[in-house]
């Protein structure tokens, strides 16, 4: 766990980050490959420090974020989210696609959450906290593109999120799966969660490169090292980062 300002962060495994000021807590993209259910393996031929923990079940989620397709996981929203939680989902996320049944719809009335669709830039009020949506997909022209121009996250697939907690109040920015995109600069930013993996998203080369033109307060890696084609060097990741007079910090323990 790590702090910064008035908030606790901690990264629980893959997308999935806690944050809370003691009030208010938001979790982004809970689930998925087993990182909350206490099944996850290290992936063979990964020199992992990602969190490897026991099951979690906390249910005191206010707010629940779920970027795109891959991250949606009805398990893992139903362990993070209080039975009043309000549950923000880009509009583009489709169980059936996904292959992760009940829709969120269908989730949040058989559990009770407030559900709220988003848009790929839209700003919406979410028990209290101020959410921004922005559009998070992989350039075709860009550095995960395939020879043929195909990408992993196409344009209109996923967002990310900015939302600000506590009293300072701290803006928080995770760009979901996405490469490092134009319409990221200029963000006010104190606390980036950054995507570091490659392959399907920004890699910790562009990463650290976003980190220095966002110039937050603080920066924290998560979504690496969960799979072998997410494989990441985090601590190379942090030294360029520092290096660029960017304050960074790595949450690899589950404690």
């Amino acid at each position: 766990m790590i702090r910064h300002r008035d908030l606790r962060v901690r990264w629980l495994g893959y997308a999935t980050a806690r944050v809370d000021d003691g009030e208010t807590v938001v979790y982004t993209d809970p689930g998925r490959y087993g990182v909350v259910t206490g099944d996850w393996e290290p992936p063979a031929g990964v020199d992992t420090r990602h969190p490897d923990g026991p099951a979690y079940d906390a249910r005191d989620g206010d707010v629940v974020l779920v970027t795109h397709d891959h991250h949606y996981d009805p398990d893992g929203v139903r362990r993070v989210a209080a039975p009043d939680a309000t549950l923000v989902v880009y509009e583009g996320v489709d169980a059936d696609r996904a292959g992760r049944p009940p829709s969120p719809e269908t989730l949040a009335a058989e559990e009770g959450y407030d559900l709220r669709r988003i848009g790929e830039d839209d700003r919406i009020e979410a028990a209290g906290v101020p959410v921004r949506s922005l559009p998070a997909y992989n350039d075709p022209d860009g550095p995960q593109a395939n020879p043929d121009g195909s990408v992993m996250h196409p344009k209109g697939s996923g967002v990310g999120y900015r939302f600000v907690v506590g009293d300072a109040p701290t803006p928080v920015f995770w760009p979901g799966d996405s490469d490092a995109l134009p319409h990221h600069d200029g963000l006010d930013v104190s606390l980036f969660l950054a995507n570091i993996s490659g392959s399907v998203c920004m890699d910790r080369h562009e990463a650290a490169a976003l980190a220095e033109r966002l110039d937050p307060d603080l920066v924290c890696p998560i979504h690496y090292d969960t799979q072998s084609f997410l494989a990441a060097d985090a601590r190379a990741f942090a030294a360029d980062v520092a290096g660029r007079g960017v304050p960074v910090v790595l949450d690899e323990g589950w404690a």
